[in-house]
């Protein structure tokens, strides 16, 4: 069978929602696409689900970035879809990119809206904030890129852990201009459980490590204030003010959420900094 899309999820200890995911894309309408699992060495049932579902389940560390250049150098598709394991997709998420990616040979990468899902307070508060973020052009991602092009930039940067998914675009746009990248309609339905403020703010201050590296590049310099910026995220929580009056808690919450994550962020990139310094002067 031709394969023209490679989907390719990266996992670690993922049984609880890589099920869900696998049957969305089972569901999707374009079927002319491979499934690449690239697991780091789960302890789970994780591996077992996968197989289920496709032959391509592979074991590789250490981090994200290098699961998702392993990924890609696995991959017979034209074009490469990254996603998460804690992911769904509506059914016309391929057809789209397709569509699109033939329709204009400039178009080099995709971005797909994301909504969120969840359980308690907090996950309602994420789900807040990722609706704000819709249609921020610094803030949304892609997770769609022509094979080609994402080796010419020799994909994932492997230092990075967190920053990865704004640095690879955005070396995107500096070589490819902004009209490289463009968008679908068709959404993607990140399930984020129920947020355990202390374990996530872990991993916020662990994805802050890496961010001296991020900051670093001069194709990230335009966009880093900005994306680093409480004032410019407030400013997008604030767009709909109607519906900020209405939920004022989850509004309010929001604010906390994100103020934490930012501190959290910080003092891993001060961390990430220092040991940096050390490394360099030993």
């Amino acid at each position: 069978m031709r394969v023209d899309v490679s989907v390719i999820i990266t996992t670690k200890n993922s049984e609880f929602h890589l099920k869900n995911l696998l049957e969305s894309l089972r569901k999707q309408r374009y079927r002319s696409f491979e499934i690449i699992v690239v697991d780091n060495h789960s302890h789970d049932q994780t591996r077992e689900i996968a197989k289920q579902y496709t032959k391509k389940v592979y074991i590789h560390g250490v981090e994200r970035s290098s699961q998702r250049n392993f990924g890609a150098k696995k991959a017979k598709g034209r074009y490469l879809v990254f996603l998460d394991s804690d992911m769904m997709m509506s059914d016309g998420v391929l057809s789209e990119i397709i569509a699109v990616f033939k329709k204009d040979p400039h178009v080099k990468a995709i971005i797909i809206p994301e909504e969120s899902i969840g359980i308690g307070f907090w996950s309602a508060c994420k789900m807040y904030e990722r609706q704000s973020y819709l249609g921020a052009a610094w803030i949304e991602m892609p997770r769609a890129f022509r094979k080609d092009v994402f080796w010419e930039l020799e994909g994932y940067d492997e230092s990075l852990t967190g920053p990865e998914d704004f640095d690879l675009p955005q070396r995107l746009i500096f070589h490819y201009g902004e009209k490289s990248i463009s968008r679908i309609n068709e959404v993607i339905i990140h399930n984020e459980g129920r947020i355990h403020l202390l374990s996530h703010l872990r991993k916020k201050f662990y994805y802050g490590l890496s961010m001296s590296n991020f900051r670093k590049k001069i194709e990230n310099k335009n966009n880093f204030m900005k994306q680093s910026s409480l004032f410019q995220r407030f400013l997008l929580f604030i767009k709909n003010p109607r519906l900020s009056f209405r939920i004022v808690h989850i509004f309010i919450g929001t604010i906390v959420l994100k103020t934490l994550e930012m501190i959290a962020l910080a003092l891993g990139y001060l961390v990430g900094r220092y040991r940096n310094n050390q490394h360099f002067l030993s």
